[in-house]
């Protein structure tokens, strides 16, 4: 327990403030709290469509259903209304035969406070959208393409919006505050799949769930609770994680360590490095050795560090970060997010993005502390949330008297970071949830988990999402059940369509091995 705690305040890596930043683009405007509880009546509806689409250079014939589910609290009254947009295979509705085997895979955003708009528009639904990554996109019209790298082919699909974000409602009684949490989303959710997968009779089906960003907290738990539940799990991919929300206090040095990696790779990309290496990933090899080695000892130390040492060890610093030395030591070899994203292109009055360090922005004040805003948030949401409407109205046929948010601030101010952990036997106060999943790999030593992750990611660095996962302490037998895939991307993989395809290759040796044919 004392480790699990040390973790907690020593592990954090993305969170320099008390109540945790959003991690995800932030783009629809905010209405006040939803506390209307009973606005949206309490009926479930289904919307088909008929479409074609070419994957792998076969034509694939699939319903797109755009919907709602109610999912009901303990005395079975009507909660919340929960919108999706599922893919199947074929023509017609839900499987009548009893015998559906193909692959079925729940997908969504996190934040908290996210729908699963960027997913849906951006990645494996057969429809997405064309962005100018990694510059800013330009405004209407947008343009909507064919997804020739679609998972369709491999399993059905089905886009969920957590309660609050989307068309995704409380009903009757029911506020923000029974869905705006850690364990209530994981209630929530866990109702809303069994319900679809009641609804559409598909038990029977290989199931996996494919979480991004806070989606990976939501999907560490959530096989775990639906596991107990009795529904197992073939696999669960996890995309730019965040499994441990501690608090990041001063005297705790591992989110330093953490970044560095990342920092690097920015610098690489961006050609900072006196002598750049042609292969990035032996690169990043060295840097998580010095990192984890020299780096750690010396942060360490703390204010007793030896000159000696300092100086050698803000040169490497600097080589790596692609920083001066003299920046690095006034920072006392500590770079926080901000300021690196401000300094590394200084000279060129430049800053990173956050979510992907290949987009660059500009600010009034070239000589400020951090950036004025996100340059790989604004390149891209506008393309989003535009398409994603046409798409619904046009494409889909679905209209609601909602607003569609494809953000909901009021979430992530009200969220309650509570976690009754697997295996604790008191909440923790903030979610580490990596044990949530090890105990479900336990319970079920035939789940695949799949960790796929951005080098230029700054909302979800890998280095810590690597230190996560290798701190599940699982058994030798079970560690072959869990893979890393890293890919030239940020946060959102599939924005560099180059790497969307390596993904979907990669992800379809994934769905092989985890729902096997028989």
């Amino acid at each position: 327990m004392r480790h699990l705690i040390s973790l907690l305040l020593a592990g954090a890596f993305a969170l320099a403030l008390a109540a945790p930043a959003p991690a995800y683009p932030a783009a629809a405007g905010g209405k006040p709290a939803d506390t209307e509880g009973g606005t949206t009546p309490p009926v479930e509806s289904a919307t088909r469509t008929q479409h074609r689409v070419s994957i792998g250079g076969h034509a694939i014939d699939y319903t797109a259903t755009a919907g709602t589910l109610i999912i009901r609290d303990d005395k079975n009254e009507p909660q919340a209304s929960v919108f999706y947009v599922a893919y199947t295979l074929g023509k017609g509705g839900p499987d009548t035969s009893g015998r559906n085997h193909r692959p079925l895979t729940f997908l969504y955003n996190g934040g908290p406070g996210s729908s699963s708009m960027w997913l849906h528009m951006g990645s494996f639904a057969p429809m997405r959208i064309e962005t100018a990554s990694p510059a800013a996109t330009a405004p209407p019209p947008y343009h909507l393409v064919p997804n020739q790298d679609s998972l369709l082919d491999k399993t059905d699909l089905v886009f969920i919006d957590a309660v609050g974000t989307g068309y995704s409602r409380a009903l009757g009684k029911a506020t923000g505050k029974d869905f705006w949490g850690v364990d209530q989303d994981v209630s929530a959710f866990t109702r809303a799949i069994q319900r679809y997968v009641d609804i559409n009779r598909r038990w029977n089906s290989p199931k996996f769930l494919y979480g991004e960003s806070y989606g990976t907290t939501r999907s560490a738990a959530l096989v775990d609770a639906l596991q107990d539940k009795g529904m197992a799990f073939n696999g669960v991919i996890l995309m730019s994680s965040i499994l441990n929300y501690g608090i990041r206090i001063p005297g705790y040095d591992e989110s330093y360590v953490g970044y560095l990696p990342s920092y690097a790779a920015a610098a690489w990309y961006h050609d900072k490095p006196a002598h750049k290496p042609a292969d990035l990933k032996t690169y990043l090899d060295q840097v998580r050795a010095w990192a984890q080695g020299p780096y750690a000892a010396a942060l360490a130390q703390g204010q007793n560090l030896p000159p000696a040492q300092l100086d050698a060890v803000a040169r490497q610093l600097a080589a790596y970060t692609g920083l001066s030395v003299s920046f690095v030591k006034q920072a006392n070899l500590r770079i926080d997010l901000g300021r690196f994203r401000k300094e590394l292109l200084r000279g060129q009055r430049l800053t990173l993005g956050r979510f992907d360090s290949r987009f660059t922005g500009t600010d009034p004040d070239a000589a400020g502390e951090n950036p004025d805003y996100d340059a790989s948030d604004a390149g891209i949401s506008g393309a989003f949330v535009a398409a994603f409407h046409d798409y619904l109205d046009r494409q889909l046929g679905y209209h609601s008297k909602l607003d569609y948010r494809p953000t909901f601030g009021e979430i992530n101010k009200h969220w309650d970071w509570k976690h009754k952990a697997a295996d604790i036997e008191h909440p923790l106060p903030l979610a580490y949830v990596a044990g949530d999943l090890a105990h479900a790999m336990r319970s079920n030593p035939h789940l695949q988990v799949l960790s796929v992750n951005g080098y230029y990611d700054f909302a979800t660095p890998f280095f810590i999402t690597e230190y996560d996962l290798a701190h599940m302490n699982l058994d030798p037998s079970l560690r072959g059940n869990l893979q890393f895939l890293y890919y030239p991307s940020g946060h959102m993989i599939y924005l560099n369509t180059d790497a969307l395809k390596q993904l979907k290759g990669d992800l379809a040796h994934f769905y092989d091995r985890a729902a096997p044919q028989r």
